[in-house]
């Protein structure tokens, strides 16, 4: 149960620091999968297939926003954003002393 938690913790600070990716990512497999599915319906048009397709995956990108949105309040909420932009601007300070 502790290893789970690792690896949930850890995706979940994944997810933090490559949000646009995540998103982006997302949007990506929403699209494909939604004209895989789509192709296999006969009776539509084309175009239609592509506007749903969209749609599909403009909605999992909305999810994937508001998802995190919550990612980014919980952090801010238990103060572990505070301590990596800490880190980033002490990092940044002895740089250009350097």
């Amino acid at each position: 149960m502790g290893e789970e938690k690792g690896k949930i913790e850890s995706f979940r600070e994944w997810v933090v620091e490559h949000k646009l990716r995540a998103v982006g990512t997302l949007w990506a497999s929403g699209i494909v999968g939604s004209m895989a599915y789509n192709w296999s319906q006969p009776n539509m048009k084309t175009s239609v297939k592509i506007i749903h397709a969209r749609l599909h995956a403009q909605a999992l990108t909305l999810a994937a926003l508001a998802g995190a949105a919550v990612v980014e309040y919980y952090d801010h909420k238990s103060g572990a954003k505070t301590e990596r932009v800490a880190k980033f601007l002490d990092l940044n300070d002895n740089q250009h002393k350097n």
